[in-house]
């Protein structure tokens, strides 16, 4: 299992020299992916300093050159999939086989991508399916009908761009376009809308859904966590040893935004591991 680090696109002190210095401390300390997240607007606060991650990602490219590099996730009822798309051919060009690209409906949260959003979850289901066929077309190298005369085709890349399908691991949806992707990158929570990690069982259950639908595992990538670390060091490894046991291939920590210093301090001590 691997062990990526999410870090905020946006907060009252973050600047975008802090954000290459945390890409760059998280491959000397032993990260295997440093991810964004993608809010045009962002959630906490009054709109803070925000980052449009494949900017900041194309820098970190230059600075690093062993870490995943990618977002969790973007949402792409918002996004123009043909943009999208390019922008991850791009990265790849500049991080060769090292981008990883997490999509999904979007976070309702994000006052900037629900914007013209369509309000039926029907609606948003059916156009979700129609731009991640083509995103996915695009990053494949297949054509797609353009604007113009003539399909639209992107040249493969030697390293093509994984893509992750982000959601609720509740939503049958989730498992399903995971299965036309690489992987899924789901979260949990109860009754409450409180996060919850997921049990090995859980986990399990999930990769083998992913897995009807694709006819096998081999290759999936499945990523849980995504939250910030516990306090108790004995939870926190529980929790990541609980996804390993479920077959997960990978563990996010969110680091939230804070002081400069206590952020660099979070990311030099490294991941918690499973043992």
């Amino acid at each position: 299992m691997r062990y990526g680090l999410e870090l905020p696109c946006g907060g009252d002190h973050l600047t975008v020299d802090l954000l290459l210095d945390l890409a760059v401390a998280a491959e000397r300390s032993g990260w295997d992916g440093v991810f964004l997240e993608d809010y045009l607007v962002y959630y906490r606060g009054d709109d803070p300093p925000t980052f449009d991650p494949w900017v900041v990602l194309a820098a970190a490219a230059g600075r690093t050159t062993r870490v995943v590099l990618g977002t969790t996730v973007s949402g792409l009822l918002a996004r123009d999939p043909v943009k999208l798309a390019r922008e991850a051919v791009t990265l790849d060009a500049l991080a060769p086989g090292r981008v990883v690209l997490g999509v999904g409906v979007g976070d309702p949260a994000d006052r900037g991508t629900q914007v013209g959003v369509q309000d039926t979850r029907r609606a948003r289901g059916r156009e979700m399916d129609r731009r991640l066929d083509l995103l996915l077309a695009l990053l494949h190298g297949q054509p797609v009908d353009g604007p113009t005369d003539g399909p639209v085709v992107f040249r493969p890349t030697a390293h093509r761009v994984r893509v992750w399908v982000g959601g609720s691991a509740e939503a049958k949806a989730v498992a399903r376009r995971g299965a036309r992707a690489d992987g899924v990158v789901p979260y949990k929570v109860t009754d409450t809308r409180a996060w919850s990690d997921f049990t090995s069982t859980e986990t399990a259950q999930l990769v083998a859904a992913v897995a009807e639908h694709r006819g096998s595992s081999d290759g999936l990538d499945v990523a849980v966590g995504g939250r910030r670390r516990l306090t108790s060091l004995t939870a926190e490894r529980a929790a990541v040893e609980a996804a390993r046991d479920g077959g997960a291939t990978w563990w996010l920590e969110f680091l939230p935004p804070a002081t400069p210093s206590q952020m660099l301090d979070t990311v030099r001590a490294g991941p918690v591991r499973a043992a």
